[in-house]
């Protein structure tokens, strides 16, 4: 259902019956990992105009993938990550 570099790729898949027997399928709720726990490939420190989609970009080859450095940094919101200038960044190994 979803591409292997997703995050939603592993998640298990259920399926609902409506009241007018339709059945809608749907993907069970992500929890985020913790973040402390996950390989850090590289820390960086933020610079003016940095971008988290394009810092992973530069470091792990695709910015879709901004959503990795978010769980390695227990983010809900990838903005906050780059707010503040010299604000430390880890960036996970990335794992299927």
């Amino acid at each position: 259902m979803f591409d292997y570099t997703s995050r939603y790729y592993n998640l298990e898949t259920a399926k609902l019956t409506m009241p007018d027997d339709r059945i809608v399928a749907y993907v069970k709720r992500r929890f985020l990992p913790q973040g402390k726990n996950m390989l850090l490939l590289e820390e960086i420190s933020v610079t003016q105009g940095d971008r988290l989609d394009q810092i992973t970009g530069r470091i792990l080859g695709d910015p879709l993938q901004f959503w990795r450095v978010c769980d390695a940094n227990n983010a809900m919101n990838p903005i906050d990550l780059t707010a503040e200038i010299g604000q430390k960044i880890r960036v996970p190994i990335p794992q299927v």
